[in-house]
């Protein structure tokens, strides 16, 4: 900064000594004529360079910098350089971005970027066979324009991204999409496209297979358990040293049936060919039968009873497949609450939903084990649930039955001192009883 305000005053200084030394010979007037002058000349020069810099900077070329002189020199040569380094950047930024969008059109899914008004900005070549897409077209166009399918309108809207959805592609015939959207920057998104066809057959396969295998052990273990429980009615047919075995025989034949129940329970659940017959639940009707049925399956040993109950409020859905999951959440509170414990029933408002929940003061469930309570065959505590015959699909039914209701499970516990499972039913799903 200092060579600048030298460099500046120096074109001034030969010309003011020049004055200074004509003054006396030539008057005052004539040397300050003389000074003005110089002034006007340099106004005129620096005037100049401007306008060669503005005429430059409407159409820059590095090859064509205007000459200067003086202090426009330097500013000329700092603008060359600062544009050399520009210009590396800028060779440097695009290199990156072509093999940023090379990676990610390597990618085995497809990838759509979306503006913040859910524009395509660019996609690879995997999302525009996919979904159907042309870049070079269709850059610019709201994706809900494109990829018309009322799920994926109702999951762009919702903003609630944490879970990807399912679609059938609809120019593909028999593929089928899992999409998801992912929010970066500011209020951009990243749309993932893949094709898991793939995997659908192969879950539709091990569901079949599960329902076939566990259909065709239901006549067996049937026959098995029919004849142990004949035999041990005829009177002398079993010794009484082997009686102990026959019990033996008969429990586990017993909890393999009921496994096998459930396992078939889980296929029809999972198949999208048994569609939910809904109505309108009376809920005071179903928790009456739920607590005699409680009350039966502890034999007195807990007390058991009706807690909050909004009288008032029903729920639409299929009666069977709730019946079932809500006896599920009140046997697993019996089997697993010491005797003489409590076990309350509840259904109630909660917001603008509404929740039926049991809650026990059993032996509660330790924080780690809660994720994993509804992944199938799952046990917190493997000897105990042999001993009180859950099969570990219970919660599993429960899960899949209360996602076909739109509903969620909430599950809080304490170890040692009780837990409580509550079905949350959403809006849509609650009814102003008579």
């Amino acid at each position: 900064m200092q060579d600048f305000w030298w460099r500046s005053l120096w074109s001034l200084f030969p010309i003011g000594l020049l004055c200074l030394a004509l003054s006396p010979s030539t008057g005052g007037h004539t040397a300050l004529f003389l000074f003005i002058a110089w002034l006007l000349i340099l106004l005129v020069s620096h005037l100049r360079h401007l306008r060669n810099l503005l005429r430059w900077l409407k159409k820059p070329d590095l090859s064509a910098l205007p000459g200067a002189s003086g202090v426009w020199e330097d500013a000329f040569s700092e603008l060359y350089h600062e544009l050399r380094r520009q210009s590396r950047s800028q060779i440097q930024l695009t290199s990156a971005l072509e093999r940023l969008q090379q990676a990610a059109g390597a990618l085995p899914d497809g990838v759509v970027v979306l503006n913040a008004a859910d524009q395509i900005e660019w996609c690879n070549s995997k999302a525009e066979h996919q979904l159907g897409l042309n870049l070079t077209k269709d850059e610019g166009q709201p994706i809900a324009y494109l990829v018309r399918q009322s799920e994926f309108a109702s999951y762009l809207e919702d903003f609630n991204y944490g879970e990807p959805i399912k679609l059938r592609a609809s120019r593909i015939p028999d593929v089928s999409l899992e999409l998801q959207l992912v929010p970066f920057g500011e209020y951009q998104k990243l749309l993932i496209c893949r094709d898991i066809t793939h995997l659908e057959k192969i879950e539709t396969m091990r569901r079949d297979f599960i329902a076939d295998v566990s259909h065709e052990l239901r006549t067996p273990l049937t026959v098995v358990v029919g004849f142990l429980e004949t035999l041990k009615d005829i009177n002398g047919a079993v010794p009484e040293g082997l009686r102990h075995y026959f019990d033996l025989m008969e429990t586990q034949a017993s909890r393999m049936r009921t496994l096998v129940d459930d396992l078939l329970v889980l296929s029809q659940l999972e198949s999208s060919a048994n569609p939910t017959q809904e109505q309108e639940i009376d809920m005071n009707g179903m928790l009456n039968a739920l607590l005699d049925e409680a009350n039966g399956l502890s034999g007195g040993k807990h007390h058991i009873a009706l807690g909050e109950v909004d009288t008032g409020l029903n729920l639409h859905g299929s009666v069977e497949e709730l019946r079932s999951a809500f006896g599920n959440l009140v046997s697993n509170a019996i089997r697993y609450t010491p005797e003489q414990g409590h076990i309350w029933i509840h259904w109630q408002k909660k917001g603008n939903e509404a929740a039926f929940s049991v809650q026990d003061s059993g032996i509660g469930i330790e924080p780690e084990h809660i994720p994993r309570l509804t992944e199938r065959f799952y046990r917190v505590d493997r000897s105990r649930s042999r001993e009180t015959g859950g099969t570990g699909l219970g919660l599993s039914i429960v899960k899949h039955i209360l996602t076909r209701h739109q509903a969620r499970l909430e599950i809080q516990s304490e170890f040692g001192k009780g837990s409580t499972f509550s079905a949350v039913f959403p809006a849509a799903r609650v009814r102003s009883g008579n």
